[in-house]
């Protein structure tokens, strides 16, 4: 174990921005003498770290928890359109990490709301398409299976489905669901079963159910 000197206090644009105020969340400054590894930040060491982050990760670099997770991470692809910049994004992406998720694809327009993400964009490997036909692409790059997330005529209920272990779910916008040309390029379309009066859910609970799909019939316990 060492001591490395007294380092500068945290910079606010590194990997310290989503600290919460809740001194209850995290840890507090890390009693020397501090751990002699790479992983490990001084800033945090020193500080303390309240970020949105599981407990293993405490006091990690952002790089270091990337590489972690980057060992072990599922083989699925959420892909979700983006042409009316949906505030829904955030969350999908969020659950992503979760979950997770090999890669999260924005679809359509670049630009995406991240406050819904609490910061776990910086965890979770992302990547932008500029339309459905490049999805279509990726898919078959990577063997993927594109299955669209709906509640449409003819869509399969998700609660009886066989998921393929390499699936890319692609979800549409809040209200419209997936466009016309995104249904075309999905192998199969499925459905959420619902019992209430609404129309629909919104995309992100539904992107967080058909993950946790994929992880009932391939995931493992976490650790």
């Amino acid at each position: 174990m060492a001591e490395p000197p007294s380092s500068a206090p945290p910079d606010p644009d590194r990997d310290l921005d989503d600290a919460t105020p809740d001194l209850t969340v995290g840890v507090g400054p890390c009693p020397h003498p501090w751990p002699d590894d790479p992983r490990y930040d001084p800033a945090l060491l020193e500080h303390g770290d309240r970020r949105n982050v599981a407990d293993r990760y405490r006091y990690w670099t952002v790089e270091a928890i990337v590489a972690e997770l980057d060992t072990h991470r599922h083989e699925f692809v959420v892909a979700i359109e983006n042409w009316q910049h949906d505030a829904n994004i955030g969350t999908v992406v969020r659950t992503a990490n979760a979950f997770l998720a090999s890669e999260v694809l924005i679809v359509g327009r670049k630009r995406w709301n991240r406050r819904g993400a609490m910061v776990t964009d910086r965890y979770q490997h992302l990547r932008h398409l500029p339309s459905v036909p490049d999805v279509i692409e990726y898919a078959r790059a990577g063997g993927f299976t594109v299955v669209g997330i709906d509640n449409t005529p003819g869509s399969v209920p998700i609660e009886t489905a066989v998921l393929p272990l390499r699936t890319l779910f692609l979800f549409g916008q809040e209200g419209p669901g997936l466009t016309e040309e995104a249904h075309q390029a999905a192998s199969t379309t499925l459905s959420i079963a619902q019992y209430g009066s609404t129309r629909s859910i919104n995309a992100g609970v539904a992107a967080g159910i058909a993950m946790h799909a994929w992880i009932r019939q391939h995931g493992r316990p976490p650790g």
